[in-house]
């Protein structure tokens, strides 16, 4: 049976006796035991909190872009902004990355295809409005929507496919 201990004499008092049967003095409550801190799980309260987790770029701030059916990966600097496309003949403009070697033209590549941002130090991929879309793990772009980019993901400008890594 649960007992309360006077606090003045020691006598221990039957729980929910207010004053001590020895010595007559109030006899204080127990508090009750500490709550546990406990940490809401916003995804089950229906709330997105952005995972930066691997959308964050390495020290060197460079790209390894794996292209699909070519062994050596595409080396990277990125700044700012990096637009992935082709060579324009008609007006000798190129995009920062030229895929043009990759097969970009029979492949459905843009000339101005898609762009990966640096925003926060965490990388985000857009569609810029490309004839043949721009895909991510997949799932189709919406045009001039960015998008986070996260180490490993794959991408798809029209049929041609690239793994993404941060160095």
């Amino acid at each position: 049976m649960p007992v309360v201990k006077c606090a003045l004499c020691g006598y221990e008092n039957t729980e929910g006796e207010t004053i001590c049967a020895n010595c007559g003095s109030h006899l204080v409550a127990p508090s009750p035991p500490a709550a546990e801190t406990k940490r809401l799980d916003p995804a089950a309260l229906g709330i997105q909190v952005p995972n930066w987790g691997t959308a964050r770029l390495g020290q060197e701030r460079k790209l390894l872009l794996h292209i699909r059916g070519h062994t050596r990966p595409l080396v990277v600097s990125i700044s700012d902004q990096l637009v992935l496309g082709r060579f324009d003949a008609e007006t000798q403009q190129a995009p920062d990355v030229a895929l043009d070697e990759y097969g970009a033209q029979e492949l459905g590549v843009s000339r101005r295809h898609a762009a990966i941002l640096v925003e926060d130090n965490a990388l985000k991929v857009m569609d810029l409005g490309s004839a043949n879309s721009t895909y991510m793990n997949g799932q189709k772009l919406i045009a001039h929507q960015a998008r986070i980019l996260r180490d490993g993901d794959e991408l798809r400008l029209g049929r041609l496919v690239m793994r993404v890594n941060f160095v």
